[in-house]
């Protein structure tokens, strides 16, 4: 025992064993924490998907132990470590510094199967990949001089912005229908000549998850790899008023105004957000006459058109009309299918034809619901060991499907027909003798009297009150032309097809 004068304490020498044991209470204590670290984790996490990834990918896992800054969790197939590593492995590494701090690193431990006698699963500890580049690492952002980025996060040092692009977000993966046509197209040809075509700004807008975030990414990550030279940004309006606001209060507007007006091309995300925030809309008014008078590209994205927005300055809506405004609507029964196939093809899946038909002709509100229909039968598939088939699918979509009803009516043939044909419903009762509408009135006609126990009367009335002979002539016409067309046949025997799986 000694005395120090410096700090008026008393020391005790610390023996080795003392200090072991004291080593051991530390990484006891911080493997209690294991389970804390996770749930704060996990907080971050359900903020940053959607709450259908969120229960398939997240809550199945399970932490395992923390040790110094290595946390571990277990998840249970390798198929699932797979699609983890592949599709949020940046997400969770960056929330589990923010968590832990630097050096932060995760660690899966993997349910396998076992192909031993015993027949019993083990598992096995797998580092998060090391050759993908951390995304809060690196510091990439245009020659700004002095200027303030409004992108360095309060509280963390170091932060790639790059162009806060998603580069799985391309071109080659947006499928083209009838419901994106125009909007993806304008976006091919303004991502060709950013700031030189007519298109500026491009204005896209449409309904919840039907692709317009998709597709402004895919104009600037096209840029980023073709025009390597011109400076790309993607901003939500929520973080860009958020930015805004601690700009004033750390007085660095000027920083601010000046770091957006050095852009090539600007993509500001769901600007209806900005209604009613007066100031914010006056600060990106005067941003994007700078950014427009000097020949940059502005590409905006909303869930209505500019004439629809409220809350907005007359001014900043008429400059919003100044260039294209493009619609994203919900995409048909073949569009739905050609995306599921190309993500099926993408991820090295199959599946049966008939669970395809099934999950596209009942997945029809977006396309976001559509890849969440499949991810969950994937994850189920691979979790429970079962093969997909349509009994299976049916099971596990049952409460994604609104209508679960197994008795197949009239409105639902007239339904599934006009969005066959991509006609409005109400063309299937009127008076129009158009040879695409009639064609698609007579088709339904016919599967009303061949598949529901509707008397003719009946079945004419539900088609703008025909008669029975109408109806007659109909089911006639259809089976002359299957006997005689085969393209017509095909495509009559397809819409028959899905009437089957949905209504069997």
């Amino acid at each position: 025992m000694f005395f120090n004068e410096n700090f008026t304490e008393f020391y005790r020498p610390i023996s080795t064993q003392a200090k072991q044991n004291q080593i051991r209470q530390d990484v006891k204590k911080m493997n209690v924490n294991y389970e804390n670290t996770w749930e704060n984790c996990l907080k971050i996490i359900r903020d940053n998907v959607n709450l259908q990834s969120f229960k398939t990918w997240f809550e199945p896992i399970k932490p395992v132990k923390l040790e110094g800054k290595v946390l571990t969790i277990q998840v249970p197939s390798l198929f699932f470590y797979e699609w983890l590593e592949e599709h949020y492995v940046g997400l969770m590494k960056k929330t589990i510094k923010k968590e832990l701090g630097p050096g932060a690193k995760l660690e899966y431990n993997i349910i396998v199967e076992n192909s031993s006698a015993s027949g019993k699963p083990h598992t096995i500890n797998v580092p998060t990949q090391q050759g993908k580049k951390d995304d809060d690492i690196e510091v990439n952002v245009p020659v700004m001089g002095s200027i303030k980025n409004p992108f360095v996060i309060p509280g963390i040092k170091k932060i790639n912005i790059d162009s806060q692009l998603n580069p799985n977000l391309t071109f080659d993966n947006y499928i083209e229908g009838d419901c994106n046509r125009l909007a993806r197209s304008a976006g091919v040809a303004v991502a060709a000549r950013p700031g030189g075509t007519s298109f500026n700004p491009l204005f896209i807008y449409g309904g919840v998850g039907l692709g317009k975030t998709h597709l402004a990414q895919a104009i600037g990550n096209q840029v980023k790899n073709t025009l390597k030279t011109k400076t790309v940004l993607y901003v939500t309006s929520e973080k860009f008023t958020n930015q805004f606001i601690e700009a004033i209060k750390t007085n660095s507007l000027n920083d601010f105004i000046n770091f957006y007006q050095m852009m090539d091309v600007l993509i500001m995300d769901d600007v209806q957000f900005f209604a009613g925030k007066d100031r914010t809309q006056d600060i990106f008014f005067h941003i994007f006459n700078h950014l427009h008078q000097n020949g940059r590209q502005l590409i905006l994205t909303s869930d209505r058109p500019p004439k629809d927005l409220e809350g907005m300055e007359e001014r900043l809506l008429s400059r919003f009309k100044w260039g294209l405004s493009a619609d994203v609507h919900g995409p048909d029964f073949e569009t739905r299918v050609a995306i599921m196939e190309h993500k099926m093809y993408n991820d090295g899946i199959e599946l049966p034809r008939d669970v395809i038909d099934y999950v596209a002709y009942n997945m029809n509100t977006n396309v976001r619901d559509l890849e969440g229909a499949l991810i969950s039968l994937l994850a189920h598939s691979s979790l429970t060991r079962r093969e997909i088939d349509l009994p299976l699918a049916k099971d596990i979509l049952k409460n994604f499907i609104k209508n679960n009803s197994k008795e197949l009516t009239i409105d639902h043939i007239q339904k599934l027909v006009s969005e066959h044909f991509n006609l409005p419903l109400e063309m299937l009762k009127s008076k129009t003798r158009k040879r695409n509408i009639v064609q698609a009135r007579q088709i339904s006609m016919y599967f009303a009297k061949n598949f529901t126990k509707t008397s003719l009367v009946n079945i004419g009335k539900q088609f703008g009150g025909r008669d029975h002979s109408t109806v007659i002539h109909a089911c006639q016409t259809v089976q002359d032309l299957m006997e005689t067309d085969s393209r017509f046949k095909s495509r009559v025997q397809e819409i028959e097809k899905i009437l089957q799986i949905n209504f069997a």
